[in-house]
């Protein structure tokens, strides 16, 4: 039988380290004055909430599973705050208001949608604790969304403003990141499809410089990449399944549910780049350097790697270069393992 826990893992899910809850973006808000959270847009009456207010009103508590899209999962956390139906009534949303859109008060004004029945059928929450405790800053404090069931870029940080739309208005996630509108985690809605054309692709390819490029969704799988540069490059959910990418440099870039499953890359360069979610299961690793990179989420072996099936995991030796930092961003048995691996190969 499996474990409990892993029954309520999405597909793609690991679970993180007991007692962690990885930091992912931005980690604080954008400056301002006393907080406040406005309702907008298609209502009778805009209202506008002081913190203390908020904090006044009558409370819900909710026991919510975390799924990040970068592939890590914190089960069972407790929620407080203020139902969103509750939020909304005074506000008298119209019959035009169709969909919700939540906005930041952060430095690039994060932003998400969902439409308005979906919202208030999920249970979604106004939340200023987690844990019986006040939300933290770093966590979206002192007010944050909460959506059940969905990706968690679904629940927004620092929220500071709730505008109800007669017609969808994609958010920042969906927009610039490429996340999926959808985003549900049981179905793996991770990504909206490639916005590449085959030309674009191609061309992409024959260049051997992916510097600065948005290629997000990139099919490079099979390639001969060798000495490929790609610093500063947006590759999330890139494809180099058993690609040639020896001696490669990804510096800085953002790799996050990247696959590189099978793939050699014997020497790349990942240093200070975004690989939380990417997959290196039977990938070459040795020589590798991994310094200052973010690794929540990441896989190094797959489910069912064992002596018999030694192809399941990274190849990884002494001179794999992966910070303790780094290391410690990992699932528990994908940190054991790496450990484990640098030192006796």
């Amino acid at each position: 039988m499996p474990e409990p826990a892993l029954v309520r893992l999405p597909p793609g899910q690991q679970l993180a380290a007991p007692g962690k809850w990885p930091t992912v973006g931005e980690r604080g808000s954008a400056a301002g004055g006393p907080w406040t959270v406005t309702i907008c847009g298609q209502v009778e009456r805009p209202q506008t909430f002081s913190l203390a207010e908020l904090q006044a009103m009558p409370r819900a508590r909710q026991i919510v599973d975390i799924h990040c899209v970068t592939r890590w999962s914190k089960l069972g956390v407790a929620f407080g705050g203020v139902p969103l139906a509750a939020l909304l009534a005074p506000a008298c949303p119209k019959p035009s208001a169709r969909y919700v859109s939540f906005v930041a008060r952060s430095l690039r004004r994060h932003s998400t949608s969902l439409p308005l029945e979906e919202a208030r059928e999920s249970g979604a929450l106004v939340a200023l604790e987690a844990d019986d405790r006040p939300l933290d800053e770093l966590h979206g404090g002192p007010v944050r969304v909460i959506v059940p069931g969905r990706y968690f870029y679904k629940s927004l940080k620092w929220l500071e403003h709730i505008e109800l739309l007669a017609a969808d208005r994609l958010g920042y996630w969906e927009s610039e990141a490429g996340y999926h509108n959808a985003a549900d985690a049981w179905l793996e809605q991770r990504y909206l499809a490639p916005a590449l054309t085959r030309q674009q692709m191609a061309r992409a390819l024959a260049s051997r410089d992916f510097s600065g490029q948005d290629l997000r969704s990139l099919d490079a799988r099979g390639h001969d990449l060798s000495g490929l540069i790609a610093r500063n490059a947006i590759l999330r959910d890139a494809d180099f399944r058993d690609c040639r990418l020896q001696g490669a440099v990804f510096d800085g870039a953002n790799l996050s549910n990247a696959h590189f499953e099978g793939a050699d890359l014997r020497q790349t360069s990942f240093v200070s780049a975004d690989a939380e979610g990417a997959n290196f299961a039977g990938a070459d690793l040795r020589g590798a350097n991994f310094a200052g990179a973010s690794l929540f989420g990441a896989s190094f072996y797959a489910e069912g790697f064992d002596q018999a099936a030694p192809q399941l995991a990274a190849l990884i030796d002494g001179a794999t270069r992966i910070d303790p930092a780094s290391i410690d961003q990992l699932t528990p048995l994908q940190a054991a393992f790496v450990v484990a691996a640098r030192s006796t190969r």
